[in-house]
């Protein structure tokens, strides 16, 4: 039995959705060769739904339930990502002030974000460049929300 409600094929390759219930707890990058499942009830086939709907058009508003596990603060934090329109970006710093905290709390918050793109840490950058994703400055991670923002309309050569 797979650990993920389902696994699907998106220009960013396979991504896997673990459900709680009918909400959506955890979205994981995974590697190329991951047998795409398709899903396996209707809440998750409406998570999988709405995510070709976003990358069909970067305009899309997810409307699906999410149950990211976290602490108070990280919540507060992913509330914040998730009022942050598709292709407008703010810094860390940006961010921490209206949380009235530092920005490296807003990174750790990012970096520990279970459910990327449905809360988009994608669109937080750093102040004089692009900053990290899921808790890296390079490589394919980097590629990710390089793609995420240009699909957004984000000039990411800033």
């Amino acid at each position: 039995m797979s650990m993920y409600q389902a696994v699907m094929a998106t220009p960013l390759g396979r991504i896997g959705i673990r459900m709680t219930g009918e909400a959506v707890s955890e979205l994981d990058y995974l590697p190329a060769d991951t047998p795409e499942q398709p899903p396996n009830d209707a809440a998750t086939r409406t998570v999988v739904e709405q995510l070709k709907a976003y990358f069909h058009d970067p305009r899309y508003q997810f409307t699906v339930p999410l149950a990211p596990g976290g602490t108070a603060f990280q919540q507060r934090a992913w509330a914040v990502l998730q009022a942050i329109p598709p292709g407008t970006v703010l810094s860390y710093g940006e961010l921490a002030q209206k949380l009235d905290t530092a920005a490296r709390a807003i990174g750790g918050a990012c970096r520990n974000n279970p459910i990327p793109i449905l809360i988009p840490c994608h669109r937080v950058v750093g102040r004089q460049g692009l900053g990290g994703y899921t808790g890296t400055t390079t490589g394919d991670p980097l590629a990710i929300k390089r793609w995420l923002l240009r699909h957004e309309g984000v000039d990411v050569d800033r």
